[in-house]
């Protein structure tokens, strides 16, 4: 993890204007140690920024994304499957970047996004992710 937080860290988090705090993507799968949250800790210690571990929240759904082969099917499936909680306490809006590990169709991340965007305390949001898929 740490190789790869690095390469973001010097890569891509300078590409991001004054990022306040990290957000990982919620996994679709449970582990005992989820490799996106994991990494975004690792950024967090990186850049010396925050990691709002909980403040995205997806509600579990029975059918995998990656079976689905279209992106409105994922689109359909991940309607109202994204929430916030508020782990910020103090008033204000900051700046936040949203990591995952992978960009299929991008139906998870607007959807997660959507939901982000509407969090008063987020000024503007940005995304990192690992992979893209062709």
């Amino acid at each position: 993890m740490d190789i790869l937080a690095e390469e973001i860290a010097v890569n891509i988090y300078p590409k991001f204007d004054k990022v306040e705090f990290l957000i990982p993507m919620p996994a679709s799968k449970v582990r005992a140690k989820q490799p996106v949250t994991e990494l975004t800790k690792a950024l967090g210690k990186l850049v010396g920024k925050p990691v709002y571990e909980n403040m995205l929240i997806k509600k579990p759904k029975g059918t995998q994304l990656k079976d689905m082969a279209t992106k409105e099917k994922k689109i359909e499936i991940l309607r109202d499957s994204f929430s916030v909680s508020d782990e910020i306490s103090n008033t204000g809006t900051w700046n936040a970047l949203l990591v995952d590990d992978l960009f299929d169709t991008g139906a998870s991340l607007e959807a997660a996004c959507a939901v982000l965007r509407a969090y008063p305390k987020i000024k503007n949001l940005y995304v990192a992710t690992l992979t893209y898929k062709k």
